[in-house]
């Protein structure tokens, strides 16, 4: 299926790091872990002197090699936890071994250092530390939200995957940015509702222990969907209670959360525990959602050798519901229905996931590691919407149904090793492997009320494979600057069989080099600069893809930041950046149409800002700013507005933690209005949204308060310039369509923990 060219593309690819390294000299290693359970801290910053830092890996591991004679301060750091300073003293090819203990500590800002290329590439991942140390994920809705500056909206009694907005971008369902959980793919390819369909709700929240993210086509290991940015889910380790939660809230919500840490007195490196989670709620539609979910989720992590680390986790996701749809702004205005009323209240659907998700690492004696990981999935969905009521049915209406059962099978190999050249360290990775999908019976029909099938509009079997291979080079230049230089080589062959056409076979396959080229540059121990640089290509649907012309089946995402990480001071921590994306072609595949849209060139610049700030040892501060300015490049002025992309938006608020237990948090989110359409004659409504939560936490339990929507404003949440018919109108009219935002929406929980 693919060349032999290509395989042995990805064959060098991958051993192209793998060599000894030529440099000699003194050697400092290490392992930090957590000094009350002795577990390994991965993830771990440690400093040596002003010239180098590196991470801990995943047994809690660092190393300097090559280093000459002399005194070095090592400074160790890791988000909630005392930094330890040491002094260490090295001659004649002296090989020093460390074992430090971190001791757990409340959140401190001015501990976090800025300085170096693996540091720059952190800052994002240490935000995300800070709010989840802050306890602003409150809800799955709360999950995406997690990365600056993006956006979600849910259109489909909340059982459907969110609309997300990022970076000027309309993604849709996840087309332009990729989502992972512990390193298994969320993002569908070509998906009955349409390409990257990425559902995370079979994500617990209290589950994840923290998201490794970033934006823009600059990461070698990140490939197909990876335009605006990437986001890997990691979920937990270790439990640091049991615990049971009862949550209840307005519109008949109620959630039951389970966490059972099975081997009790924790030890070093080997966990297991397994987590049930439930979830109800009838909305507030005048049509009961009877929405409900339920997650189970098991993990065992365990250090079987001295050198090999094994994580294995299942997971079972299953959710139904009912919808009230979108409905079009003239029925409301005209007392048709209201707000929460309904055009066709017979939506809904059915929807279920099962991952079985393995990863072996083994630690060489040099330092280099290899981690092999092997995931799959089974997936099915059913979904029943009408978006133009009776447009093209005066009598039936235009429900439509949308299905599909799929199996993910995927196999990742990624080797990382130090190598020591000049007296310096520098990181090396590599890595190669595969996704196939195997999708069956993904149809889109014409039914009535759900339960009455009328005919089929598209139906047939989609075969999709991704191979793929790639190197990244991390090059410490001198104390102040560092390179980081990648590229990706990605196969990826389309099949489609049509059953409604006499089982007509459709078959493509096309391949992408997309290099990398990342400086930084650091000014001073508070302050450093990047340019990142990078090509990627924007995600296209088997059955776009199998039509070839006019349609470039991978075209390219040409991506440019520039911008710094900060510390103005020292319990201030900024990120600003300027950036541009262009794409060669932005076709897309409507799921809820059978066709492809046709969309050309695109231009997409803006200004991401994101604050952390910790005035008092008690009261945090986060801001996250960012505008965004999108335009078609093909088309005239005036008439090349891309619908729906955000132009500016913000979130942020302020977190109070109080001696004895007390916690209070201010949100908001605020999105301004947007194009609707291509001449900006609909406009898209913006919000402002204000939400709160009060904690109370002793030892063995826990009680909380959550209000959304504190100011009680009626906001869109979703909407759409559609055209539609409504039953008693003889003419069809484009207007905007929307679906409600929730009022004020109050919830208590209490947790017990043991």
């Amino acid at each position: 299926m693919f060349s032999k060219t290509a395989i042995v593309i990805c064959s060098s690819l991958f051993l192209l790091f793998s060599n000894k390294s030529f440099s000699h000299g003194n050697l400092i290693k290490g392992q930090v872990s957590d000094s009350t359970t002795n577990a390994a801290l991965p993830g771990a910053t440690v400093f040596l002197g002003n010239s180098q830092v590196v991470t801990t890996d995943q047994l809690g591991n660092f190393r300097f090699d090559g280093l000459e004679d002399g005194s070095y301060l090592l400074r160790i750091t890791f988000i909630g936890y005392q930094t330890v300073n040491l002094n260490v003293s090295i001659s004649d090819d002296t090989v020093v071994s460390l074992n430090i203990a971190l001791r757990p500590s409340s959140l401190h800002l001015d501990e976090i250092v800025v300085s170096g290329n693996a540091s720059a590439e952190l800052m994002m991942t240490s935000i995300n530390r800070i709010d989840l140390q802050l306890g602003l994920l409150k809800s799955s809705q709360d999950v995406l939200r997690m990365v600056p500056g993006l956006f979600t909206a849910q259109h489909a009694g909340g059982g459907k995957a969110e609309q997300i907005f990022l970076r000027g971008f309309d993604i849709d369902h996840g087309t332009d940015i990729t989502l992972t959980v512990d390193g298994m793919p969320v993002n569908m390819v070509s998906h009955a509702h349409g390409q990257g369909y990425a559902d995370l709700h079979f994500v617990t929240p209290e589950l994840i222990d923290y998201v490794d993210f970033n934006k823009g086509p600059y990461y070698a290991r990140i490939g197909d969907f990876n335009t605006a940015g990437y986001a890997n889910f990691h979920t937990r380790k270790y439990l640091d209670n049991s615990l049971i939660k009862l949550e209840a809230g307005r519109f008949d919500t109620y959630r039951a959360l389970t966490m059972l840490d099975l081997l009790g007195k924790r030890k070093p490196n080997q966990s297991a525990y397994i987590v049930g989670d439930y979830t109800y709620t009838n909305g507030p539609f005048e049509s009961p959602q009877y929405f409900n979910r339920i997650n189970l989720f098991g993990k065992f992590h365990r250090q079987i050798s001295d050198n090999k680390l094994l994580s294995v986790s299942a997971s079972l996701f299953k959710s139904g519901w009912d919808a009230s749809g979108q409905i079009p702004e003239r029925a409301v205005s005209s007392g048709m229905i209201s707000r929460f009323g309904a055009i066709d209240d017979t939506e809904g659907g059915y929807t279920g996931r099962r991952n079985i998700n393995t990863s072996l690492t083994t630690f060489f004696e040099d330092g280099s590691s290899l981690e092999n990981q092997l995931y799959l999935s089974n997936y099915d969905f059913e979904l029943y919407s009408n978006f133009t009521y009776f447009l093209d049915d005066s009598v039936s209406g235009d429900q439509i149904r949308q299905k599909e059962n799929r199996y993910i099978h995927g196999y990742n190999a990624t080797y990382h090793r130090d190598i020591s050249l000049f007296r310096k360290s520098h990181k090396t990775e590599s890595g190669i492997g595969f996704r196939y999908d195997d999708i069956n019976g993904n149809e889109l029909s014409r039914v009535r009320a759900r339960h009455e099938f009328l005919e089929p509009i598209k139906f047939g079997d989609i075969n999709q494979i991704n191979a793929y291979a790639f190197t990244d080079l991390s090059l410490n230049i001198s104390n102040a600057l560092s390179i980081n230089a990648g590229v990706r080589f990605d196969a990826i062959t389309f099949q489609h069989v049509d059953k409604l056409a006499t089982y007509q076979r459709n078959e493509t396959t096309a391949m992408r080099i997309s290099p990398k080229l990342n400086f930084f540059y650091r000014l001073n121990s508070n302050f450093q600069l990047y340019l990142k640089n990078g090509i990627g290509f924007h995600s296209n649907d088997a059955r776009a893809a199998v039509q070839k012309e006019p349609l470039s089946v991978l075209p390219r995402a040409y991506g440019t930041d520039l911008g710094f990480y900060g510390k103005p001071v020292k319990n201030l921590l900024l990120n600003a950046a300027l950036w541009q994306l262009r794409l060669d072609q932005e076709f897309v595949y409507v799921g809820d149409e059978g066709v492809v849209e046709a969309g050309g060139r695109t231009q997409r610049y803006g200004v991401d800002v994101s604050l952390r700030y910790q005035p008092l040892t008690w009261l945090f501060i986060d801001l996250d700013a960012n505008y965004s300015h999108a335009r078609s490049i093909d088309e005239a002025d005036g008439l090349n507005y891309i619908p729906l992309a955000p132009q500016f938006t913000s979130a942020g608020g302020s977190t109070v933690r109080l001696p004895g237990g007390f916690s209070m948090a201010l949100r908001y989110r605020f999105i301004d209005d947007r194009p609707a359409n291509e001449d900006n004659s609909i406009t898209a409504h913006g919000y402002f949204l204000l939400d709160g939560s009060i904690t109370y936490e002793r030892k063995h339990y826990q009680l909380s308060l959550t209000g959304t929507n504190l100011l009680n404003r009626d906001w869109n949440e979703a909407q759409f310039a559609t055209e539609t018919r409504l039953a008693t109108e003889t003419v069809s009219t484009t207007d905007l369509c929307f679906t409600p935002g929730d009022p004020i929406f109050i919830k208590v929980g209490v947790a017990f923990l043991f």
